[in-house]
């Protein structure tokens, strides 16, 4: 490239910046004065912000399941975070006045979780992962596993023994590999992931857990990089979408990096790649568990002769199998 070519690609370079720039104070403005010429200026309560903006979220039609289920919960996470307050606090504080600058904080987050139609997680920074906090960015997908449950129950009654050494692959954002450390405090942890984006949050998790000393981090495809390993558990939430379920999903869910959502046409590409490999990094009496949400109906139609274990699952949610080392060695 010529110098000339070079000094025009670094002012077109310069210009966007300097243009995103000014669109992004634009809009921070625009903001501020509709805060000040909307009714929202007459709101004084937390109880007055959480009411008005559930029904602002209900009006613009948002999709919730990014870690709350309806637009009042979603609301009262938002006012929470802006005023660092916990979300079981709010009957103490729901009829406390908020100050001018936390009542515009709030609008502006409103403003943007309905503008951009991406989810809450996104806009604070933090989601909630079986009671703990993890970082998260649009790099990692927003915990929300039912897997959660089963590592709270110690993956009883199907583990025989607490496991010595676990591997969460396709971890994102590492919420169920370091959730499996604090679950199972002796045991030794891998999280894995291809996105390199995606480790460096689960890196920053793992610091803010303090479990540096148990949680390794590996940069793999599938088993890829672990080859030697092997493990009593393997818990995995791979990427499972099919591709008509993903063309209508919500808006909020395509905020998401789609590398972890989809794979393939039925979404189980990357899980027949699992199910023949994950024996070979198994221990004698090791358990896989894995989450496929709604591909379960694919999964079973693909194998009908795997007698897959299907967990009851008391919070909610679906999708979820179990199969022993000895079941994997079977049928694949």
């Amino acid at each position: 490239m010529g110098t000339s070519a070079y000094s025009y690609y670094a002012v077109k370079q310069k210009g966007a910046r300097i243009a995103a720039f000014f669109n992004f104070c634009q809009n921070f403005m625009n903001n501020l004065v509709d805060f000040h010429d909307s009714d929202a200026r007459f709101l004084n309560t937390v109880l007055d912000w959480v009411r008005w903006g559930s029904s602002q979220f209900s009006e613009a039609g948002l999709y919730f399941g990014h870690g709350t289920q309806t637009s009042w919960d979603e609301a009262l996470y938002l006012v929470c975070w802006c005023i660092d307050q916990p979300w079981d606090a709010f009957d103490k504080i729901q009829h406390a006045a908020l100050t001018a600058t936390e009542k515009e904080k709030i609008y502006r987050l409103y403003m943007r979780r309905i503008g951009e139609r991406v989810p809450a997680p996104y806009l604070t920074g933090v989601a909630w992962f079986a009671g703990l906090p993890y970082k998260v960015t649009p790099d990692v997908l927003v915990p929300r596993s039912p897997i959660a449950e089963l590592i709270l129950n110690s993956f009883e009654p199907w583990l025989d023994n607490p496991p010595h050494t676990i591997l969460d692959l396709c971890t994102g954002s590492a919420c169920i590999g370091i959730t499996c450390a604090h679950q199972f405090g002796q045991a030794s942890v891998d999280v894995s992931d291809i996105s390199e984006p995606a480790l460096n949050v689960a890196h920053k998790n793992v610091e803010f857990h303090q479990v540096q000393d148990r949680v390794n981090i590996v940069h793999s495809d599938g088993f890829e990089n672990l080859q030697g390993r092997s493990y009593d558990l393997i818990v995995s939430n791979p990427p499972y979408v099919d591709d008509d379920d993903f063309a209508s999903m919500p808006k909020e869910y395509h905020a998401e990096p789609k590398l972890g959502l989809t794979s393939g046409a039925d979404g189980l590409d990357f899980t027949r790649r699992l199910l023949k490999e994950a024996a070979l990094f198994l221990n004698d009496g090791g358990l896989l568990v894995v989450e496929v949400g709604n591909s379960y109906v694919a999964l079973e139609a693909a194998y009908p002769n795997v007698p897959f274990t299907w967990p009851d699952l008391e919070h909610g949610g679906h999708g979820v199998f179990i199969l022993t080392k000895q079941q994997l060695q079977q049928y694949f």
